[in-house]
């Protein structure tokens, strides 16, 4: 069945609970809360929450996509707004075949959107404005092919927490995924392993059915196949026909270098199997990552604060710093103030079109808790020549 016709039948903004004018965050926040209510792995044998789950993943599906998004909300408005019955009527009264309307009297309404016969047979009748409606092509039969077309699997999201180093430099990981998967026995196909599935002979394989009534041709699901186009004679014992099993699987992810905290990894193909060996969907997992104790990020840059001492800034002296890779000697010119950055090229975030961004080394002074004797006589010593050379810290502050 084609999507935009299930899409009549759904109140997705009811299945994640939220208003229809909801914003894209109010969509993720509803849909993660649920996702972890009714996750299988914490509903074991729950087939009311598996069910539930999946609704909810294939209203997040269309709600968290806005041109996707978009279409469900003209669809339904479109269909609010006017109503398709034996009568004729259209949208509350714009046909009818009472008074005010277009009475029988010879005209035929097939001509009004593009020729054809009484029942809307030939090419650009009323059948296509229907198909047009619900998503189906331009031309004779645009409603069936759109409705055989293999239904793709709903896209998945989920989370995964790296450190600092593993995020910057690059790692891979294994994420655990409990998510409706293609049948192992059928490989997805819903029919019993040695059978194949055979085209529906009522609609012979479009996955609709036409109904003549009066003047018009309605096209509507075939009954026999469920708008698939094909029908299964022996199902698959262990998807019940489906091509479908909920099972855990491991995917290996590679998360490449320089990945940003909240950053998402699309995964093309691992998302949700797609019914009886349709295309599955994505899995897009978002990427946390934690703080490290010595660097921050700025872009490509890396930032860390190196404690020194006040000789050294004054005299001058070569230090060493953590890198990605290890330490490296930093020199320290003399007289440096605090607070001074210093910049190692190429010591940063790797770049995914090559080389590397800066480490930023900001010097902070580091006091002395206490002093013995001796460095207490060599600092008032210090302090002496230093009032004596007309040194005033304060000279220009607070003018």
């Amino acid at each position: 069945m084609a999507p935009q016709r299930e899409w009549l039948e759904r109140d997705f903004y009811a299945d994640l609970g939220v208003a229809s004018d909801a914003s894209a965050d109010d969509i993720k926040k509803a849909y993660r809360k649920l996702a972890a209510q009714l996750h299988p792995d914490r509903n074991p044998g729950d087939a009311q929450a598996e069910e539930r789950f999946k609704r909810v993943s294939e209203a997040n599906s269309v709600l968290s996509d806005p041109a996707k998004r978009q279409e469900y909300d003209e669809t339904r408005a479109m269909m609010a707004g006017g109503r398709f019955r034996g009568g004729g009527d259209f949208g509350g009264g714009g046909f009818s075949g009472g008074t005010g309307g277009f009475s029988g009297g010879g005209f035929d309404i097939g001509d009004l959107f593009g020729g054809g016969g009484p029942n809307g047979g030939g090419g650009g009748g009323f059948e296509d404005l229907l198909g047009g409606l619900f998503g189906g092509g331009g031309g004779r039969g645009g409603v069936g092919a759109q409705a055989s077309r293999p239904r793709r699997g709903n896209d998945l999201e989920t989370e995964t927490t790296l450190a600092f180093r593993d995020a910057v430099k690059g790692t891979t990981v294994s994420l655990r995924v409990t998510s409706p998967s293609p049948c192992t026995s059928c490989h997805g196909s819903g029919a019993k392993a040695g059978t194949s599935p055979r085209t529906c002979g009522s609609c012979n394989g479009s996955g609709f059915v036409t109904r003549n009534q009066g003047h018009f041709g309605f096209s509507e699901p075939c009954q026999d196949c469920q708008g698939t186009g094909t029908r299964i004679d022996d199902p698959c014992p262990d998807c019940q026909g489906s091509g479908i099993q909920i099972r855990p699987r491991t995917i290996n992810v590679r998360v490449p270098q320089g990945v940003e905290d909240g950053q998402r990894i699309r995964l093309a193909g691992q998302g949700e199997a797609g019914r009886r060996g349709a295309p599955s969907g994505d899995l897009y997992v978002t990427v946390h990552v934690t703080a490290d104790t010595i660097f921050t990020r700025s872009g490509n840059d890396l930032k860390v604060a190196l404690p020194v001492s006040i000789s050294e800034l004054v005299l001058g002296a070569t230090v060493s710093v953590p890198t990605l890779d290890g330490t490296v000697g930093v020199k320290i010119p003399p007289n440096t103030a605090d607070g001074r950055t210093l910049r190692l090229k190429g010591r940063g975030v790797p770049k995914r079109s090559g080389g590397a961004g800066d480490l930023l080394v900001t010097v902070k002074v580091a006091v002395p808790p206490k002093l013995d004797d001796a460095a207490v006589e060599a600092m008032k010593t210090y302090a002496a020549a230093e009032r004596a050379s007309g040194f005033d810290p304060r000279a220009n502050w607070g003018r």
